[in-house]
């Protein structure tokens, strides 16, 4: 693969530390979920953050394919939805996700089919497919 960008970040101290893009744009602290044994608090999360790049990504791949079938979309949301729990095999931890996408202004079939569609196109959905669990819920 030829790459046409690369973002790039750095973090310190792991989920209870920060993490900072190159360009400076990025830049939050991390804090441990309490239901992950943390103490919570105000910084971001791997999952807050996989969960905002795969919606984003999603999103514009779902306007990608529409745009490409003549569809006229009225207003879209995805909620990007990422689980982290317990691996049985393993005993480390593994990831889900669900998307909730709403679409208006389109029949239910069609939206569900540009569902589809997009996730067969998106980069982040090609990245995981047969890694995790995604369930595609058109809301």
């Amino acid at each position: 693969m030829k790459a046409l960008y690369t973002a790039t970040t750095t973090v310190h101290g792991g989920r209870e530390g920060s993490v900072t893009s190159s360009d400076g744009v990025l830049k939050h602290d991390l804090s441990m979920p309490k239901e992950l044994g943390g103490p919570g608090g105000n910084g971001t999360n791997p999952e807050q953050l996989f969960a905002a790049g795969y919606g984003a990504c999603y999103e514009s791949a779902l306007a990608n394919i529409a745009r490409k079938e003549g569809v006229n979309l009225g207003n879209v949301e995805v909620t990007s939805n990422v689980m982290i729990g317990k691996d049985e095999q393993d005993g480390g931890f593994r990831l889900a996700v669900k998307l909730d996408i709403k679409i208006e202004g389109i029949e239910r079939s069609q939206a569900e089919d540009l569902a589809k569609k997009a996730h067969d196109f998106c980069p982040y959905s090609k990245a995981t497919r047969g890694n995790i669990d995604v369930e595609l819920n058109v809301v």
